[in-house]
């Protein structure tokens, strides 16, 4: 989830600079400088997923490289559901077969080059995985939306200094986690 200090393709990035960076959020279709946040959490029936660890990134950097920096060696036996983004078979594969046991199930990439004959016959299968993907991913699209909601965490174009977006940021995450206890 983009945390946006300015936006727009011309804009520079004057707000705490050693914490945040230019990045592209091709959900909003925008470039924007600030940071990501990042949620790992457990899915629960009938309502938004209850986060497990939270992580703030410059907005350059890769998802993927998040997980594996913050997550990737840390916990173990799980299945995790990701967007596109997170699609690194080696890298999964590897810690499948390894007693970490993790496993993370993302949406069908398009191969390029791929013949096609080939994409033609797995098409109906990549579809309906995909779509089953998605639809256990939507929660936390789900919690994204609420926590902006509540607290316009995504909003910090009035913050002008590191401190200032560090309150901002950690405010509105306890605000957030007081509104989920209650």
């Amino acid at each position: 989830m983009p945390i946006i200090t300015s936006a727009g393709r011309n804009r520079t990035g004057k707000v705490a600079p050693e914490i945040t960076a230019k990045g592209y959020c091709s959900t909003k279709n925008q470039y924007y400088y600030g940071l990501k946040l990042h949620a790992l959490a457990f899915r629960r029936e009938g309502t938004i997923p209850l986060p497990e660890r939270i992580v703030l990134s410059p907005a350059r950097e890769n998802d993927l490289s998040v997980f594996k920096e913050n997550w990737g060696d840390v916990i173990a036996n799980r299945i995790y559901f990701g967007d596109k983004a997170y699609a690194d078979s080696d890298y999964f594969n590897r810690r499948k077969t390894t007693s970490q046991n993790i496993e993370m199930l993302t949406p069908v990439k398009a191969i390029r080059k791929e013949p096609l004959e080939i994409t033609r016959r797995d098409k109906a299968f990549n579809d309906l995985f995909s779509a089953a993907v998605s639809k256990i991913r939507q929660p936390i699209e789900s919690f994204f939306n609420w926590l902006n909601e509540k607290t316009n965490i995504q909003r910090a174009m009035k913050v002008i200094s590191t401190r200032g977006l560090l309150v901002h940021m950690m405010g509105k995450i306890a605000i957030a986690f007081i509104y989920l206890i209650l």
